[in-house]
């Protein structure tokens, strides 16, 4: 009969909780981010050892990174010491032998916290508190949201014909500057120009010859041409659609990264104590997810346009990141190659008065308009307004940063304009530490890469060949990376890719 116990169970099953002293002199220190699906199950087997176990959040502490990647030679985290004695990470945790752990607990029970131990950083008093983080968002309201207000009660918003086509939930430039004009009380040039300040606010978007009009909106000709409406009542299915953001409209670099932090902390709150799932149906039941519901409305309005590259890529990596999330609350996580199909082509914001799916924002934006996984096209056409959006080239790097699901993760999980290119290249370093994403046989001179190299090889090169240099120039200094160079230098080397884990984290 074999023995179907997993190697966590093997390791701890002789240190159950309260069988050493909890005053011991050392500790256990634990380099983990908010998130991190293996820091907790990292954490949880830790905290069965009744030794105390000292928590370092590297995201809130991006000072300790570069010194921990200097002591470990690794990108990822968690990090795990026992006093100063380095483990590795929860996969090599996990494999421990229970006279090492013991042997290991022994240490941290008996022997104080080395002198030359990595420092700890002080808690930073700038940072917020959860219960900051948890506060109901709150925002200075625009001035003409109480106008938008008004008018849509206003009786003035209607169905509408132009030629075959009936337009609902719709009105003219006119109808709309004869209600300024007649209820507010403005002049009929004011009532126009506010008819302008509505549409380049994004409160408003033309439905029928749309598009600012100047001068002449709100004039006889704008009357027989043009119709308008609201952009809560512009059919589509995003999930920020549906109300107005009455917002003063906050900067997208600033949103992307409240957002981020709310989703996350969301997440981190309904991760099972080992980690491997996460209660989409509690998190979705969550006050504070409402809170998060309210704070994305405000993407609506958001202004893009004058974004540089590098405040791009921090912002459409956060919100891909938290809209999977919200996608998985809303729709359940797909199960079949179908389901993830129709997820990523579907789920969506509203975002600065345009749509943008998942797979708008992957391959429109951050791959610069090329065309993704079985797509037939790129997803802007030279005439969408999207485009302008788009960054100029590929960034391969991206394809390390939306979501993690590699055994060990990047220790970053919010991303920053302030040096994100360097950010990125951590978090490909990260992922190519692990097995799941990288793997190197020196005997049969061959090379195991994550599917994502193959679904976006073009991104990396084209060519085996090209694929492995970058490969190459992206890993951290560690034997693997010896190993791949010794490879290279030998000739020929094969290229094979592994299996893709599909399976969802959900715990329905």
């Amino acid at each position: 009969m074999t023995n179907s116990s997993s190697s966590s169970d093997r390791s701890t099953k002789h240190l159950k909780m309260g069988e050493f002293a909890s005053g011991a002199p050392g500790q256990i220190t634990v380099y983990s981010i908010q998130g991190c699906p293996h820091c907790v199950q990292a954490k949880a087997t830790l905290g069965r050892l009744g030794v105390p176990v000292h928590d370092v959040d590297v995201g809130s502490h991006s000072e300790v990174r570069a010194k921990l990647k200097e002591l470990t030679g690794r990108s990822s985290v968690p990090q795990i010491f026992f006093n100063s004695v380095y483990v590795g990470g929860n996969e090599e945790l996990q494999k421990l032998a229970p006279e090492e752990l013991q042997r290991l607990v022994s240490v941290v029970q008996t022997e104080p916290l080395p002198a030359d131990a990595l420092p700890l950083p002080d808690k930073n008093p700038s940072e917020r508190s959860d219960q900051e983080t948890d506060n109901e968002f709150r925002c200075e309201r625009d001035e003409l949201a109480d106008l938008v207000e008004d008018f849509k009660h206003a009786g003035v918003i209607g169905s509408h014909w132009r030629g075959l086509t009936l337009y609902k939930m719709s009105f003219s430039g006119t109808q709309l500057v004869d209600w300024l004009h007649k209820e507010k009380g403005m002049a009929r040039e004011d009532a126009r120009n506010t008819g302008v300040a509505l549409l380049q606010k994004k409160y408003m978007v033309g439905v029928h010859g749309g598009g600012l009009k100047g001068s002449s909106f709100g004039t006889d000709k704008d009357a027989t041409e043009t119709l308008y409406r609201l952009l809560e009542d512009d059919p589509h299915s995003s999930l920020n659609a549906g109300r107005t953001a009455s917002c003063n409209p906050i900067r997208a670099a600033e949103l992307s990264l409240l957002l981020r932090e709310m989703i996350l902390k969301l997440f981190s709150d309904h991760l099972s104590a080992d980690g491997k799932s996460v209660d989409y149906k509690g998190m979705s039941a969550n006050p504070a997810f409402e809170r998060y519901c309210d704070l994305a409305i405000q993407l609506q309005r958001v202004e893009l346009l004058s974004l540089s590259r590098e405040e791009k890529l921090a912002f459409f990596i956060n919100i891909y990141n938290a809209l999977v999330i919200h996608g998985y609350l809303r729709l359940g996580a797909p199960t079949n190659w179908w389901h993830r199909y129709r997820f990523f082509n579907y789920v969506s914001y509203l975002i600065g008065g345009e749509v943008f799916t998942l797979q708008d924002i992957e391959n429109g934006v951050l791959r610069g308009n090329r065309k993704g996984v079985a797509q037939l096209r790129r997803p802007f056409s030279k005439t969408d307004p999207r485009l302008q959006v788009a960054l100029p080239d590929v960034e391969p790097l991206i394809h390390f940063a939306l979501n993690c699901g590699a055994k060990g993760c990047p220790p970053i999980k919010t991303y920053t304009p302030q040096d994100i290119d360097s950010q990125l290249r951590t978090a490909a370093e990260a992922f190519l530490e692990n097995d799941d994403a990288c793997v190197v046989d020196s005997g049969k001179g061959e090379v195991q890469l994550s599917q994502i190299f193959k679904w976006y090889r073009a991104d990396f090169g084209g060519t085996d060949e090209k694929l492995l240099k970058w490969v190459l120039d992206h890993m951290s200094d560690s034997p693997k990376k010896t190993s791949l160079q010794g490879i290279l230098s030998g000739g020929k080397t094969k290229v094979s890719f592994l299996p893709y884990d599909w399976s969802s984290n959900s715990s329905h």
